[in-house]
């Protein structure tokens, strides 16, 4: 009996640590004990006694209270690096284990826009059908966005355009590569892209977009100078705005299309040459490995499909 309290104890006591370093994990993402406060569900003075119980504790300083908002240390800022690789190993040790668990609950996923109205709902059906316990919850955002949530814990995995440069803490899955395209009006009798780019109102796709930026160099490397007259994030407003003739866009086209696309015309640049990778990031350290390789094979599953509609959902769903 002993024995076992004592055991209970030590677990209570991890767990309780485990808490604090999440809480100084907050400070340093959100900036100030008050943010950090509302992130976990604390009072800001909760949040200050944990911080000073850590200081206490381990003998060091880890924060520069001299400022008006304390600040952490060079001490405090390396225990926040390690204390992120101990959270992440204290989250992974049910679920390394026991694979199947990764499967269950909440996986936090998120995807650029030009994916959610094909590749993600085509997805995440055949996924849910496959594990009923497992819960996806979608955030849609620019590729640079997400990936900084994927860094930070929190997203488990993100769908997007693959940057020039991955930052180094995250892994790659490629899905598709979708080529980009110069969108046409088709009461525009002119097929010549070039000639297009030149003469037409020009709607961009946003260069805070990484295949904005792709698209931008595309048009520098060749000395194509546009009349731009709106610049967009959304695929389905570009598409929108090119139908009612107000202009030409490049754009990538979906590797899973839409059951009712805008009737546009697609003519092709670079002979193909030019296109966006779309993949799943995660971490390197991601807690949830199985579910992540699920996902993986859904979207690989979904690309081959090639088209969302009611016979593809059910051929997705059923296998």
């Amino acid at each position: 009996m002993i024995i076992f309290c004592k055991y209970n104890l030590h677990e209570f006591q991890a767990t309780l640590t485990i808490r604090i370093l999440r809480t100084l994990v907050a400070v340093h993402e959100h900036g100030t004990f008050s943010a950090a406060a509302k992130a976990v569900f604390l009072t800001h003075a909760a949040v200050s006694q944990q911080m000073k119980a850590l200081e206490t504790d381990w003998g060091i300083k880890i924060f520069d209270r001299t400022k008006r908002t304390p600040e952490l240390t060079p001490m405090g800022r390396a225990l926040v690096a390690r204390a992120k690789d101990v959270i992440a190993a204290y989250d992974g040790l049910v679920p390394g284990i026991l694979g199947e668990e990764s499967l269950r609950g909440m996986v936090r996923l998120g995807a650029v826009p030009t994916t959610l109205t094909g590749l993600v709902p085509l997805t995440i059906s055949s996924l849910k059908h496959a594990f009923p316990a497992l819960m996806v919850s979608v955030t849609p955002g620019l590729t640079n966005a997400l990936l900084h949530e994927v860094e930070r814990g929190s997203l488990d995995a993100a769908i997007t355009s693959r940057p020039e440069v991955l930052p180094r803490n995250l892994a790659w899955l490629d899905v598709a590569e979708e080529p980009l395209e110069l969108l046409v009006s088709p009461d525009i009798e002119c097929n010549d892209p070039l000639e297009l780019l030149r003469t037409e109102p020009f709607i961009r796709f946003s260069r805070h977009a990484v295949v904005g930026e792709r698209i931008e160099r595309w048009l520098q490397d060749r000395g194509i100078e546009v009349n731009e007259s709106m610049e967009l994030e959304s695929l389905e407003a570009i598409s929108s705005m090119v139908l009612a003739n107000l202009g030409v866009s490049i754009a990538p086209r979906p590797c899973v299309q839409h059951m009712l696309p805008r009737p546009l015309k697609h003519l092709p640049l670079d002979l193909g040459n030019l296109y966006r990778t779309i993949g799943l990031a995660s971490r390197n350290d991601n807690v949830r490995p199985r579910a992540i390789r699920e996902i993986h094979q859904r979207l690989l599953d979904a690309v081959a499909l090639g088209t969302f509609n009611p016979d593809t959902l059910k051929r997705a769903i059923e296998g």
